[in-house]
C-alpha cells in the first residue's frame, strides 16, 4: 500500500532525526560499557516470511556459550535493562523502517526458528511487513500469551487500515511512558515459543 509506505518512510525519518541525539548518546555509552559494538543485529523473518537484518541496541555482553535463557537474563546489563523497560533498544529500527525491511505498524518480528510452529492462521501474520509495535503490542505486548498475541496479529492483518495504523501510533506513545506490561512477571523476556502456549 503507497500510503502506508509513505507514511513509514515520512514519520520515521523526521522521528529519526529527532531522536537522532539520543541515539548517538546511547551509542556513545554503549561503546563505553559493552567495549565493541552497540549494535545487536540478527536474521528474522518479515514479508512472506523473507529473512532481513533487524538492528536494536544491544542489552547484553557477548557470550560464546550456547543459548540459554537464564544465562542470557543474567548477561543483561543495567543500561540494558533500562533500555528495554524504555524502548529504547529498538530506536535502530527505524533504519530497517527507512529500508522498507519493517512498517511502523505491523505483527513484531520473530525469531526464525518459529517460522515452522505456526499454525496456518498464524502464519497469516506473515502476510505484511512486521512492524516497530502493533496490535499486540498496544494490547498487552509480553503480558499476554504467545496465542493470545498471534490471535491480535491476525486480527490486524485482516482489519489494517491507515486509521488503525494511527491509533496505534498514538497509543505506543502512551504505553512507552506505562512500563507494568512490559512483563507478566519478572522475567526480562517471554519464554521462547514452543507451538503451544
Amino acid at each position: 500500500m503507497l500510503a502506508k509506505r509513505i507514511l513509514d518512510f515520512s514519520f520515521s525519518f523526521l522521528l529519526f532525526i529527532f531522536l537522532l541525539p539520543l541515539f548517538v548518546i546511547t551509542s556513545v555509552l554503549l561503546i563505553a560499557t559493552l567495549q565493541g559494538s552497540p549494535f545487536f543485529i540478527q536474521s528474522r523473518p518479515g514479508l512472506n516470511g523473507n529473512l532481513f537484518k533487524i538492528y536494536k541496541f544491544k542489552t547484553m555482553f557477548d557470550s560464546k556459550k550456547g543459548k540459554n535463557q537464564k544465562h542470557d537474563l543474567n548477561r543483561i546489563t543495567f543500561l540494558g535493562k533500562f533500555l528495554r523497560k524504555t524502548s529504547i533498544d529498538e530506536l535502530p529500527q527505524l533504519l530497517n523502517v527507512l529500508i522498507g525491511d519493517m512498517s511502523l505498524v505491523g505483527p513484531r518480528p520473530l525469531l526464525p526458528e518459529y517460522l515452522p510452529l505456526y499454525s496456518k492462521e498464524e502464519q497469516k501474520r506473515h502476510n505484511v511487513k512486521p512492524g516497530l509495535t502493533g496490535w499486540a503490542q498496544v494490547n498487552g505486548r509480553n503480558a499476554i500469551s504467545w496465542n493470545e498475541k498471534f490471535k491480535l496479529d491476525v486480527w490486524y492483518v485482516k482489519n489494517q487500515t491507515l486509521l488503525l495504523d494511527v491509533k496505534i501510533l498514538q497509543k505506543t506513545l502512551v504505553k512507552i511512558f506505562n512500563t507494568k506490561e512490559v512483563n507478566g512477571s519478572n522475567q526480562t523476556t517471554m519464554e521462547p515459543f514452543d507451538g503451544k502456549n
